[in-house]
């Protein structure tokens, strides 16, 4: 998509919204609290407001957060399509003097519309206990020229790496793999309900989805031990994905399996939602994938699993709630669509 226009992300939702008909998903796009700079951007988007941000920084500012699309650092490889669970992409914190008051504004704009608006208040919470409050410890990178060909704004932190990237990405969902955690009442939870735990709720619905699983079904989703997690590369068509094949459940399985589906995607804008479920289908939808359940680390040992993993050919979506959670998420078209492999540097919790 060379030299995309801002505002083309808009036919381009439109247009996924129509290749996702007939699969459900929830949320919606708004933005609310914009700066004053950022009151041009239209309400669906946030992606005019990445170019308000870039156009104001200072050559100082852009040597230290805006780089050439392609760039790569020694160790990440291409910085702009890492992710890790506990980072910052470049030294300057956004809550700090090295930005103006209103660039501050205007990331806070830009994460709230990469936010379904109903997850604001949960999303903040997590930023709240993980972090000590939205702009600490966080950071930003632009990669490219927003407005004039491909770009991708990426936000770090503890527990979180979100990308807006107007579809410069293509055949990608986010933009590349992203990043969401929470720790939740203590340093590690190590109690089974995950009190307080804002993402703790999809775990919960993966789980009534094993609930209605057979005997046979559950040895076949059973895994012994759960897989590196930072393991998101992609197997591709034909290759054996641990866990039970979709193929293997019933109409009401796989219609409880839809809800956990929903779930996942529910934090995030429409259209980020929409690309979701249009990779997901163009690799052959829901019955490509397999669902694993792994029985070590399970907290309270209560088989309310809290490590699990839906996953298909370009497809993971690992969800590691022991000690608290992480959840790494990778979803592409097909698994030819490079994603740089992305790969966990260390695990800082």
């Amino acid at each position: 998509m060379q030299n995309q226009n801002l505002f083309s992300s808009i036919s381009r939702r439109r247009f996924l919204q129509t290749t996702a008909s007939g699969i459900a998903v929830v949320g919606s796009g708004a933005l609310f609290n914009v700066s004053e700079a950022a009151k041009t951007a239209t309400s669906s988007a946030p992606e005019p407001t990445v170019k308000h941000l870039f156009d104001s920084l200072t050559e100082e500012q852009r040597s230290s957060v805006a780089f050439d699309w392609d760039y790569r650092k020694k160790g990440r490889g291409l910085l702009r399509t890492h992710v890790n669970n506990n980072w910052n992409i470049t030294s300057p914190e956004i809550n700090s003097k090295f930005f103006t008051a209103d660039q501050q504004e205007m990331v806070r704009s830009i994460f709230e519309g990469i936010i379904n608006p109903d997850w604001h208040k949960r999303y903040y919470k997590q930023i709240e206990d993980d972090n000590g409050g939205f702009g600490d410890n966080q950071s930003i990178a632009i990669f490219g020229t927003p407005g004039d060909g491909k770009f991708e704004f990426v936000m770090t932190g503890r527990h979180l790496t979100l990308r807006c990237d107007g579809n410069s990405a293509e055949h990608v969902a986010f933009g590349g793999p992203i990043f969401y955690g929470h720790t939740g009442t203590g340093e590690f939870n190590e109690k089974a309900d995950h009190e307080g735990n804002v993402f703790w709720e999809q775990a919960l619905e993966a789980n009534r989805v094993y609930e209605m699983l057979d005997g046979k079904q559950r040895v076949a989703a059973e895994i012994k031990r759960t897989p590196t997690e930072g393991d998101m590369a992609f197997r591709g068509s034909g290759k054996r994905i641990p866990g039970l094949p979709v193929t293997e459940m019933s109409d009401d399985q796989k219609v409880a399996l839809q809800k956990v589906l929903q779930k996942l995607i529910e934090p995030f804008r429409q259209s980020d939602q929409d690309e979701v479920i249009a990779c997901l289908k163009k690799q052959g939808g829901l019955d490509a994938c397999s669902l694993a359940f792994y029985t070590d680390n399970d907290i309270g040992k209560d088989k309310v699993w809290d490590n699990w993993r839906l996953e298909g050919p370009s497809f993971v979506w690992h969800f590691r709630g022991a000690p608290h959670v992480h959840v790494w998420v990778n979803v592409a078209e097909s698994a030819d669509v490079a994603t740089n492999s992305p790969f966990l540097l260390r695990n800082r919790s």
